[in-house]
């Protein structure tokens, strides 16, 4: 019996993975943003960027890194989802119900719903600037922000939340010893994460394997084939940097007792150029780390703690920035040259996806729903067998 059943349910399945390749692009465009940055002199006009994510890549979420309106009025109309960053050093301004509303119908009411804001980020890892003015008025701020956007009902449609380096950890080897910082965890932390849950909003972090990667765990950072670290504690075994990273943030909430907060990660990335001496900086890594992670991200299979999740991610950076300060590195992070010409190819490109897209129709000139089609497909396989 088998023999008989076999070759139509090749064919079926065939069919079934070949009508899938929509609904994967548009998941892809779900799990996957930019981080769209400006610390650069060469960088073409927000209008292209705008088009050129619009029209030549699946990417349909940014993050800026501040909420500058020629941008956000670029990103009218496109149907984007953007994400606007408030500066660190007017926290303290915006624990003020007047200013927060003040800010609010100057930098968001203008350029919305024109333009898809969806998130407002208070401040970019504050805690790890060891500024007690910051820190102390980060919920605070948060908090009167979000009444600001009560006032105006956009709540339900704009979150708000805040970055945070690892350097939240005090500590994060074996990830299920991961812990916040002693002092920042009760007193800022618990009640940000209240703030969190409360309205529905992400915690956010920034994990970068690239800098905790050497020459001994560097294909553990850029998700090759290697031995794992396991984890005595769980009796779990780790297969990538970035898993690690983020059960240790993981396991840091659940000792707070908010481990089902939705994380997201608001920036990683691979720089393709460094100093002489660094291991794995070049193009070929920065592009098969990125490559990887969206891969890892997008697949549902999550971490060892977090089975079966994707995770909203947002590769740093779109450009790469020739004025920023540091190490060469920081420069490099870019996927594209200021002509809009990949660094390097991940995949993102939207001719490649379009391919796909269009073998789809040929066999579906009705449009008929991609999903409807699954379903159906799936449903005569169950009766085959």
């Amino acid at each position: 019996m088998a023999k008989v059943l076999y070759s139509p349910l090749v064919h079926l399945l065939g069919a079934l993975l070949f009508l899938l390749t929509p609904i994967l692009i548009q998941g892809v465009e779900g799990t996957i943003g930019i981080d769209y940055g400006t610390v650069a002199d060469d960088l073409p006009p927000p209008v292209q960027v705008a088009r050129f994510l619009l029209e030549s890549t699946f990417i349909r979420r940014v993050r800026l890194f501040d909420a500058n309106p020629e941008i956000l009025k670029a990103f009218a109309h496109t149907g984007i989802a953007v994400t606007v960053n408030f500066p660190n050093d007017l926290i303290p301004h915006l624990t003020k119900l007047s200013f927060a509303r003040q800010w609010v119908e100057i930098n968001v009411l203008p350029h919305i719903p024109a333009t898809n804001v969806v998130r407002i980020l208070v401040g970019n890892e504050v805690i790890s600037t060891a500024n007690k003015l910051l820190i102390g008025n980060l919920v605070p701020a948060t908090e009167t922000l979000h009444a600001a956007l009560v006032e105006r009902s956009l709540d339900r449609h704009i979150q708000i939340s805040t970055p945070h380096s690892l350097g939240i950890l005090a500590s994060s080897s074996p990830p299920s010893t991961g812990k916040f910082r002693q002092g920042y965890d009760t007193h800022v932390l618990k009640p940000l994460l209240s703030f969190l849950r409360a309205t529905k909003s992400p915690f956010m972090i920034n994990p970068y394997p690239f800098f905790g990667s050497s020459e001994n765990t560097l294909d553990y950072a850029l998700f090759r084939p290697n031995p794992g670290v396991f984890d005595e504690n769980t009796r779990l075994t780790y297969m990538n940097m970035l898993d690690a990273q983020l059960d240790a943030v993981y396991s840091a909430l659940k000792l707070l007792d908010f481990e089902d907060i939705e994380i997201v990660i608001a920036e990683t990335g691979w720089p393709s150029k460094g100093d002489s001496g660094q291991v794995g900086v070049d193009a070929e890594s920065a592009a098969e780390y990125n490559r990887k992670l969206m891969q890892h991200v997008m697949s549902g299979v999550g971490t060892p703690q977090m089975p079966n999740r994707t995770f909203e991610t947002y590769i740093f950076a779109l450009f790469n920035e020739d004025l920023k300060s540091g190490p060469t590195c920081e420069r490099n992070f870019g996927l594209f040259k200021p002509d809009m010409t990949p660094v390097y190819d991940i995949g993102i490109l939207r001719p490649m996806v379009a391919n796909a897209a269009n073998a789809s129709a040929i066999t579906d000139h009705s449009h008929t729903n991609s999903r409807t089609l699954l379903l159906i497909l799936l449903y005569v396989c169950l009766m085959c067998l």
